[in-house]
């Protein structure tokens, strides 16, 4: 008896029970047939999953093997490679510097990879890239050098109507003397308003409307060892002591000091 002839046998013999749940069984030929599912097809002739009367057993998955985190994994790669470094410095076998130098220009090609991607990024995401705020490149960091000085001379036009300048110097200070000047010519380039402090009583021929320090070295801030020469930028608004610098400065590092303490938020040019 074939499938096909045991399959119309078991409809014609009236065992199915009545509202059984149909069940699908393949005849052969691609065409499903609508079984019942009773006893004797089901359990005593054990016909099994092929014929739908059991389910299909399901292998556990396997869950995959975890890794572990990747300052560990990198934290081992250093540890490997100083293990193999040390083998090959104790022990020069051939063996053991070919397994250092394998080992080592692996990690060079990592970190080659990770510069590549690092760059493809920056070049992607503009808000990436620190060289779109502060140029290194030549042409670009002249660029940069020119628009700066620019908005500096801006600035520094209309710092006189909140800002003034603390200059303390010495009568015996050969540094003043050389430094005097320089400040006088930012002074009356901005009309910034200069007070001269001499610490030691003595003149300044530069600035002759001097006052002799009664503490105001110590109150603005600028420690107990009265360097000079020495600058502080006082804001007249906060009423804020802001020390330039000690020692001597060019006009540009004067002007570009004032500009960065006055106008440009900590941290955004580094």
């Amino acid at each position: 008896m074939n499938h096909r002839q045991c399959i119309a046998l078991l409809a014609a013999s009236g065992l199915a029970l009545a509202g059984a749940a149909p069940l699908r069984a393949s005849n052969g030929d691609g065409v499903e047939v609508q079984q019942s599912e009773d006893a004797l097809y089901c359990k005593e002739r054990k016909l099994g999953t092929w014929f739908y009367c059991e389910k299909p057993k399901q292998e556990p998955r396997k869950a995959a093997p975890s890794q572990p985190p990747a300052r560990e994994r990198l934290a081992a790669i250093g540890t490997q490679l100083e293990e193999l470094k040390a083998r090959a410095i104790l022990e020069p076998s051939p063996e053991n510097v070919t397994a250092y130098v394998r080992y080592q220009r692996e990690q060079l090609d990592r970190s080659s990879m990770f510069a590549d991607v690092w760059q493809r990024a920056l070049w992607q995401d503009p808000g990436l890239d620190y060289t779109l705020q502060r140029p290194v490149s030549t042409l670009g960091k002249r660029a940069w050098i020119d628009e700066r000085k620019s908005d500096r001379d801006r600035v520094m036009a209309s710092l006189s109507q909140r800002y003034g300048v603390f200059y303390f110097f010495a009568s015996s200070c050969g540094a003043c003397d050389i430094f005097s000047p320089i400040l006088k010519a930012v002074s009356d380039k901005y009309g910034l308003s200069v007070l001269a402090v001499s610490t030691d009583g003595g003149p300044s021929a530069t600035f002759p409307g001097y006052m002799v320090d009664s503490g105001q070295y110590e109150k603005l801030g600028l420690g107990t060892d009265r360097q000079v020469p020495a600058l502080v930028l006082f804001d007249s608004v906060t009423k804020q002591p802001m020390p330039i610098g000690y020692g001597i400065l060019s006009q540009d590092e004067i002007m570009d000091r004032v500009f960065q303490l006055t106008q440009v938020k900590p941290g955004s040019d580094y």
